[in-house]
């Protein structure tokens, strides 16, 4: 969290600059992002776009709703491209902003760093994913692109079906295993999942994690030697018994991240694995019981990161205004708009939330992020890796693989760009 002085500083900046400093090159603005309309980056978002209109009528600001499928399956090539936009939201790690940034598509953003006072905002660590090196590795390097929120996975869990069951908030994963064998003795499918989306690749990665340490956890996602495979092996084995146990349903194997969130959304599954990009929408919608979130019980490492980044392509007319544009979602305002909203705000000053899922998000992330806790997304490392990861796991769901076979194609996969990096 941030000063108050340093909030005023902040919102004067953004005032200054909402003033006209920054000048359109072209008369059309353009910007993109992926969050749903529902959720807190979205609400907060769009009411900063008609701020950011209203400062700025002598330009025509267009906005693109995207999914982050299209982009993490077309980025490179829309961002080599006449079609990029001034700005947009980028899914951040090695595979996706690292390899862009590696392709030379976009800004190096040093320089508004400084200008833009963003150093004064976020602090070194909430820095680490927007620097890529010449190879596109996390962590060192210039500033390619700006996080605005903060993130992590967790189960959420419907608290009244708990209640009735007579079951608490587990903290280990023995605990966990034991209330979803409650809930399937009773005819209850106890967790929805994904299992071709990212929520599939999300619960192995967590399971993994709860067998990782500090130097595993950097050698993976630093591609530094080629793949120990053991903690992959136990999260692998962990989903094959899960689903022999019908703690997952068998039709998980083709469901995608939407239908099984309305599993738990319509009450009908008492548990969800999946992202606080989540919480605008649950806070929307869920009306007919109570619902919260627990971490999945791990020694150090939980699945997440500060967010994804606003970027600048390389070929954008209006870098200018994009910063400005980015400054502005940074700002204590729409800081806190995003909060109340019921998501991670990364530079909200806490005494101006006033939404309770918003106030613990933030405060849950503080927690994960100040043990140095991110353990980041089982993804990154590699490019391509992300629909890997979803292909292998609907094959451990399927039966089509056991968990010795997963490890080894992964591995082989993983390998293979660790040696050529």
């Amino acid at each position: 969290m941030i000063k108050l002085t340093t909030l005023a500083l902040a919102a004067a900046s953004t005032l200054a600059l909402l003033g006209g400093i920054a000048q359109a090159q072209d008369k059309t603005f353009n910007i993109w992002w992926f969050e749903g309309a529902d959720s807190a980056q979205g609400i907060a978002w769009a009411k900063a776009l008609d701020e950011f209109k209203a400062a700025h009528p002598d330009v025509t600001v267009n906005f693109e709703q995207k999914t982050f499928a299209q982009l993490q399956q077309s980025g490179s090539m829309i961002l080599n491209s006449n079609e990029a936009p001034d700005v947009l939201q980028y899914n951040k790690g090695n595979a996706t902003a690292g390899l862009v940034a590696s392709q030379g598509l976009l800004t190096n953003l040093d320089d508004y760093v400084v200008s833009q006072g963003w150093d004064k905002i976020l602090n070194e660590g909430d820095f680490v994913l927007s620097r890529y090196d010449e190879r596109g590795i996390y962590g060192s390097g210039p500033v390619w692109g700006i996080p605005a929120n903060g993130e992590y996975v967790s189960a959420f869990y419907n608290i009244d079906m708990f209640e009735k069951a007579g079951l608490m908030v587990p903290t280990s994963i023995e605990e966990w295993e034991a209330a979803m064998d409650t809930f399937q003795k009773q005819g209850v499918t106890p967790l929805a999942l994904g299992g071709v989306d990212t929520s599939g690749q999300h619960l192995l990665a967590s399971l993994a994690y709860t067998q990782a340490d500090d130097t595993w956890i950097q050698n993976y996602q630093g591609l530094k030697e080629p793949l120990d495979g053991a903690p992959f092996l136990y999260a692998a084995q962990k989903l094959v018994d899960w689903v022999g146990k019908g703690y997952i349903s068998k039709d998980s194997t083709g469901m995608k991240d939407p239908d099984a969130a309305l599993l738990f959304t319509s009450g009908k599954a008492p548990i969800y694995v999946s992202g606080t990009w989540n919480l605008g929408g649950f806070s929307a919608t869920i009306k007919d019981f109570k619902w919260g979130q627990f971490i999945i019980p791990t020694p150090k490492y939980s699945v997440g990161s500060t967010g994804n980044l606003w970027v600048i392509p390389t070929g954008a007319k209006n870098k200018d205004l994009a910063a400005e544009w980015i400054s502005l979602t940074l700002s204590p305002k729409y800081q806190t708009e995003m909060a109340n909203a019921g998501g991670v705000a990364i530079a909200a000053d806490p005494a101006t939330i006033t939404n309770p899922v918003g106030k613990n998000a933030v405060e849950v992330f503080k927690q994960i992020s100040d043990k140095n806790g991110l353990g980041f997304y089982p993804d990154w490392p590699v490019p391509g890796f992300y629909d890997v990861l979803n292909q292998k796991d609907t094959g451990l769901f399927q039966g089509s693989l056991t968990a010795e076979q997963f490890v080894e194609e992964i591995k082989q996969v993983y390998d293979d760009a660790q040696a050529n990096q």
